[in-house]
């Protein structure tokens, strides 16, 4: 478990973030695609989200971006004010 000292006493780390590293790296190596990776992820279960978060980073950055499909489901799936922040850092943040 990650030491909690110097942490604020309500921080999210917990005993189950380090135990999802190795599921997501498997989930990435194993997939051919961004999407594949996610899947992977998710279908492992256990903190299904936290892996295909990873998952999803790494073979985003392997496979040169997230393809712009999944991008646009994505999106169109995000509430308004969701999608407004998301854009907002995509502009701030994304290297094209």
């Amino acid at each position: 478990m990650i030491a909690r000292e110097g942490r604020h006493p309500h921080s999210p780390v917990g005993r189950r973030s380090p135990c999802s590293v190795p599921p997501a790296i498997t989930a990435f190596l194993e997939a051919s695609s961004v999407e594949a990776a996610i899947r992977n992820a998710v279908s492992l279960g256990g903190d299904a989200d936290t892996q295909a978060c990873m998952a999803g980073g790494m073979a985003e950055a392997f496979h040169g971006g997230l393809p712009e499909e999944l991008r646009r489901e994505t999106l169109a799936r995000l509430t308004p004010d969701l999608r407004a922040v998301a854009e907002a850092f995509e502009a701030r943040f994304l290297l094209t």
